[in-house]
């Protein structure tokens, strides 16, 4: 996610924030020729890189898990609306916006977990 730092992952979250700063520019440059430029910002996916994470018990599993709204890790058929949204006429006033889908774990990331 391009909103959270987290411990150990400089420089994944260094490109990140790269190609979330790049999308804003790109809306702004690119906005006089009627081109809207957005990105996805996927929260925790099911993937074979993530597969280690989300063994039983492992405690990042167990955070995922209990921190996101949706209660589960996102599967990639999750992306199919919004991809089919951001790539359709209904978006045609939408730009320069990241379009989270990570079922509410950034409203709650935050947040101490007993609330």
């Amino acid at each position: 996610m391009s909103k959270f730092g987290r411990n150990s992952v400089g420089a994944y979250a260094a490109a990140k924030g790269g190609l979330k700063m790049l999308t804003l520019n790109m809306a702004t440059e690119w906005a006089k020729w009627n081109i809207q430029v957005n990105g996805i910002g996927p929260g925790y996916f099911v993937t074979d890189i993530t597969e280690p994470l989300r063994a039983e018990g492992h405690p990042f599993n167990e955070f995922i898990i209990n921190r996101t709204p949706a209660g589960r890790w996102g599967v990639p058929s999750d992306l199919i609306g919004p991809v089919i949204f951001l790539a359709s006429r209904a978006s045609d006033f939408v730009n320069g916006h990241i379009l989270y889908v990570d079922g509410g774990i950034n409203a709650t990331i935050g947040k101490p977990a007993n609330e």
